[in-house]
């Protein structure tokens, strides 16, 4: 059984199915484009990336949160306490200290013996004017005696009138002579008394600078050291040097607070009781005395004092907090963010510094961006980078990791 074969030429290739064709069409289509799109995608991200890096060279910059006018209604001043009263004790009459009773800390009453100097000399001119005292007494007595004789003489004209006059005279000068022995005598007894140094009044001894067998030296200019300082701390005087631009401040009746070195956390409350009323030509204060109670007598003379002074506020005034400040050649500055996040710097004048906070009265306006904690390299009109105050934020400015 014989079969027809049709005949095939070798030299002709096969024909490829229409569906094999357009699936190899599809496959190379769809491998184009997830390339193109693949080389896209990482041109994106390259360009962010690159972008974020450009911003992370930025400086980074955060703003001062503002102060109200009530963050800024104290200041703090340093003051220095004094005794209500305190009396250096100086010698009214020279020699050697006898004896002393009363040492430093030592609490004392009104007329208290502090001590007893020995004046032998004094004591003799004391007693040599008592005697003069006693013969002018005698004196002016026997010429008493004769003018009354003489007087009854002159009834019966057995002396001149001239004579019995001579003797008034004579009893008059002796009178006289009585009054300045007795004076004499009086001055040396105040000089006796003040042999005994005595309290002035009721406090504490504060100093002693004496001792027994000290020549002791009486004189007028007070150049020699005091032998006791006793001082009255009942209550404490506060001396308090205001600004010029804050002496409307110090009005009548006002209360400050103040606290001491040795006593930590522990506020004391003072009342104003007066002030210098003048500006002081070279420091630009106003001196402002306060009266501080001291019952338990733990504030003691020449300590230091930090006062919390309250102060009017003006409207013009900014307050700002005193990490802003620039110090530069050109003088204090602060750092504005402006337009475009460039910078702005801005002279500005102190008007107050309150320590932690700084009063600006003169280059700042209410609605500026002030950086806070500005870089020493920051310049004019250089671009920055605000820092991110929340965590979305923060997650946005992260580049995506691949």
């Amino acid at each position: 059984m014989s079969h027809n074969v049709a005949p095939h030429n070798v030299g002709e290739p096969a024909q490829r199915p229409p569906r094999l064709r357009l699936a190899i069409v599809v496959v190379l289509v769809v491998a184009v484009l997830a390339t193109i799109i693949g080389l896209a995608v990482r041109a994106h991200e390259y360009h962010k990336l690159v972008s974020w890096t450009d911003a992370q060279e930025l400086p980074t910059v955060q703003l001062a949160a503002p102060l109200n006018s009530t963050d800024a209604r104290q200041m703090t001043l340093p003051g220095h306490l004094e005794a209500w009263i305190s009396a250096p004790i100086h010698a009214r009459v020279s020699g050697y200290l006898k004896s002393w009773s009363k040492d430093i800390g030592s609490p004392v009453n009104a007329g208290d013996t502090l001590g007893i100097i020995d004046t032998p000399e004094l004591d003799q001119q004391y007693d040599q004017a008592k005697a003069g005292l006693v013969r002018a007494q005698a004196d002016e007595r026997l010429a008493q005696i004769t003018s009354q004789r003489w007087q009854h003489l002159l009834t019966s004209n057995s002396v001149s009138k001239q004579e019995a006059d001579e003797k008034s005279g004579e009893a008059e000068v002796d009178a006289a002579n009585v009054l300045s022995a007795q004076a004499d005598v009086d001055r040396l007894a105040a000089l006796e008394s003040f042999k005994h140094i005595t309290a002035p009044f009721s406090g504490t001894v504060t100093s002693r600078s004496t001792d027994i067998g000290d020549l002791i030296s009486a004189t007028s200019d007070n150049s020699s050291p005091a032998l006791f300082t006793v001082a009255d701390t009942s209550k404490m005087r506060l001396y308090v040097s205001v600004p010029q631009g804050y002496a409307a401040s110090i009005k009548p009746g006002m209360t400050v607070s103040l606290s001491v070195l040795e006593h930590p956390g522990t506020i004391y409350q003072a009342t104003l009781i007066g002030s210098s009323g003048s500006i002081n030509q070279a420091s630009g204060s106003l001196l402002a005395q306060f009266e501080v109670p001291n019952l338990h007598a733990e504030l003691l003379p020449g300590d230091y004092a930090e006062v919390h002074l309250p102060v009017a506020t003006s409207t013009h005034v900014i307050t700002v907090p005193a990490t802003v400040l620039i110090f530069r050649a050109a003088g204090p500055q602060v750092a504005v963010l402006g337009p475009n996040n460039r910078v702005q710097l801005r002279d500005v004048h102190i008007g107050m510094d309150l320590g932690d906070a700084l009063e600006i009265d003169q280059g700042l306006q209410p609605t500026d961006r002030i950086i806070d904690h500005p870089p020493d390299s920051l310049m004019q009109g250089d671009p920055v980078r605000l820092a991110a105050t929340t965590k979305e934020e923060v997650a946005h400015d992260q580049p995506k990791a691949k």
